[in-house]
């Protein structure tokens, strides 16, 4: 059966087990690889097995390319509970993490692997665990071991991870369940899903799962000049696109805004509730948007604001002119935590953000200017004042709200229509979906600067402009004073005439 690899012991049970996994050729040298472990160390692992299991992970590290540029490792077991053996960002030598496998005691208690699941997720593959932020774009991969049925529900869990972009391997031994190996594994299920006869033979997995890690990824062997992401296809590869953008006819950039003109003012909710965690999907929330903007000098300008007890401006809008230092500058952001100043922020916004000194164009201009506040809770100060004073000074405001963020603060930060101003995602893992929206709403070709054209006062067309309208005025003017003093001429007669 494909999709469930069972193998015969074979030839290589003849050799010795510790050197079984370093038959497969040299270390993986593919490329940096965030890689965890999720270990079953239930009561239904038995000592010997769990010896085994063991010696089978240090033998699979013997077998990686180990290093902080390279393939980082954590190790985490689970049973009725989930205890994390070792993170990502722990260790950088082979020997370290073999010392840790040593001293490893199991739980033994009941089989929580969807519990495991949801704890790799939020912590295991987490940046402050160690895991590279996923604008890197490494890979993050979870091998998950067990020897039997779950008693909780693993499916709907592995599905958001497997979203979030973590790939799952699935290893059942002995009395494993099928269909949850099936359902916890990401396609395709027979590259993903595995299952051996006894824990004497998982060292089989290792000899596979090491193999797939070390096929020649094209994307690390050539220029393959993705503006985005390259994948490898076998022997070919592809580029895609970030999410709401669509491959262009050369194969390898993607489509964005086109050359319009917007300042681009952004506040960022910085407050202790957002936690750490969050606020890097947040920072890579605001990159996406800046993927689909097109940013110069000329073209869309980008600040970014920083608020929680007090307001910090990141950098302003005349700071950068290309979208990857935007990008870039937004990575190197530190999170400020403590509370949430909404009005103190907007307030900042309105007499400092657009303001010529920090890079806005000058209002004769005709540059749209918009706000974007994104935020995950209520304020601690009144709104009211500055989101009124934001509009009347003809900022185009949106609002993007989060998790336990208000409603009725929304929609009085945001402009008019509410419905075309205001977004809103129940947690931070599905910010994502809001894209499409707001490039619908920013982009100049589809939404606030539509048809706007950016013209110097200085320019030949628009002075001949100007002076075609000042003429005008001027021939209107000349005729009302020829009109009045004919009049005035009419009642100095009428008034001799009477005398």
């Amino acid at each position: 059966m494909k999709g469930l690899l069972c193998w015969p012991v074979l030839l290589l049970l003849l050799q010795p087990w510790e050197t079984q996994l370093q038959l497969a050729g040299p270390r993986c040298h593919t490329g940096p690889l965030d890689l965890v472990f999720v270990i079953d160390s239930s009561r239904s692992v038995r000592p010997f097995e769990f010896e085994t299991m063991r010696q089978f992970l240090m033998g699979l590290l013997r077998g990686l390319n180990v290093g902080p540029n390279a393939t980082r490792v954590g190790v985490i077991q689970y049973s009725s509970q989930v205890q994390s053996v070792f993170p990502l960002r722990a260790f950088s030598r082979r020997e370290d993490m073999e010392r840790a496998i040593r001293d490893l005691v199991p739980l033994a208690q009941g089989t929580m692997t969807g519990l495991a699941i949801q704890y790799a997720m939020n912590v295991a593959f987490s940046v402050a665990e160690g895991a590279r932020p996923p604008e890197e774009r490494v890979p993050r991969v979870a091998v998950i071991v067990t020897d039997g049925r779950p008693q909780d529900r693993v499916a709907e869990v592995a599905a958001q991870a497997r979203a979030r972009g973590i790939e799952i391997y699935a290893v059942g031994v002995q009395r494993a369940d099928v269909g949850s190996l099936r359902a916890m594994a990401s396609p395709p299920l027979d590259e993903h899903v595995f299952l051996v006869e006894s824990f004497d033979l998982i060292q089989e997995f290792g000899l596979q799962f090491q193999s797939r890690l070390c096929v020649r990824d094209l994307c690390n062997g050539v220029d393959h000049g993705c503006e985005f992401q390259c994948v490898s296809e076998g022997l070919s590869y592809r580029c895609l696109c970030p999410e709401g953008r669509q491959i262009q006819a050369d194969g390898k950039s993607c489509n964005r805004c086109r050359e319009g003109h917007v300042d681009l003012v952004l506040l960022v909710d910085g407050s202790k509730s957002v936690r750490p965690q969050n606020f890097e999907l947040v920072k890579r929330f605001v990159n996406q948007i800046v993927d689909f903007l097109y940013v110069s000098p000329e073209g869309t300008r980008v600040g970014l604001v920083q608020f929680s007890s007090r307001v910090r401006t990141e950098f302003p809008l005349g700071r950068y002119g290309t979208a990857a230092e935007v990008k870039q500058a937004v990575l190197a952001v530190e999170y400020m935590e403590r509370g949430t100043m909404t009005g103190l922020a907007l307030r900042h916004m309105v007499e400092h953000s657009f303001s010529e000194a920090q890079g806005a164009r000058p209002r004769a201009l005709n540059v749209p200017r918009v706000g974007l506040v994104f935020t995950d809770g209520r304020s601690q100060d009144d709104i009211s004042v500055w989101a009124a004073r934001a509009k009347e000074e003809g900022i185009v405001m949106y609002a993007v709200g989060v998790g336990k963020a208000v409603e009725a603060e929304l929609r009085e930060i945001a402009s008019e229509p509410a419905e075309l101003h205001v977004s809103y995602a129940p947690d931070f893992g599905t910010m994502t979906h809001l894209l499409e929206n707001l490039r619908g709403s920013i982009c100049p070709e589809e939404g606030i600067s539509a048809g706007t054209e950016l013209r110097s006062p200085c320019e030949c067309e628009s002075l001949v402009e100007f002076q075609g309208r000042t003429l005008g005025a001027l021939e209107s003017l000349t005729l009302n004073l020829a009109q009045l003093t004919a009049r005035l001429e009419d009642l100095e007669n009428q008034l001799a005439i009477q005398k």
